[in-house]
């Protein structure tokens, strides 16, 4: 198996060092509990503005296939900024998990495809109300090729100007 080395440039260590200076008015996290249980799968942050923020531990990236103790033994890193569970080798950016991103663009895709593919009463009655209503509003196919009107210029009346090709 081939190893890569992994080059970080001076500059990337300076920008690494301004977007975290740019985060000490962000919350951190303070205190990781992880319950699990009758209905229950979840990981509780405890932040450093006094809120809690919980996350299913199955959105999570890495999780899935861990037992209950390999996800309790989870570390905190970066003065808050990074949780680290060691025997997954699985890591987490604070700061994204706060703005729902759970793993990387695919895992976060799959993650809309299985809502978008939910069938529960609830969202066969909204579809129903929905439907009674008229639907979804169709998209008409000139709409979307006809460009963005331009300004209208003085003295050439109410039309944009031609576009040239």
């Amino acid at each position: 198996m081939a190893q890569h080395k992994v080059v970080t440039t001076e500059a990337e260590i300076d920008q690494a060092i301004q977007r975290a200076g740019d985060l000490h008015d962000d919350p951190r996290v303070t205190s990781v509990e992880y319950r699990a249980g009758s209905g229950l799968d979840l990981l509780i942050l405890k932040l450093s503005d006094g809120r809690r923020y919980v996350i299913p531990r199955e959105d999570l990236q890495g999780l899935q296939a861990a037992r209950p103790a390999q996800i309790a033994d989870v570390e905190i890193l970066g003065n808050g900024t990074g949780l680290h569970w060691p025997q997954l080798d699985v890591d987490h950016y604070v700061p994204g998990l706060l703005r729902y991103i759970y793993g990387t663009k695919r895992w976060m895709a799959q993650i809309g495809q299985k809502g978008g593919s939910a069938r529960t009463a609830a969202k066969r009655k909204s579809s129903q109300a929905n439907g009674r209503k008229g639907g979804r509003p169709r998209l008409i196919a000139q709409a979307a090729s006809v460009p963005e009107a331009a300004p209208l210029r003085a003295g050439r009346g109410s039309h944009p100007p031609k576009q040239r090709s």
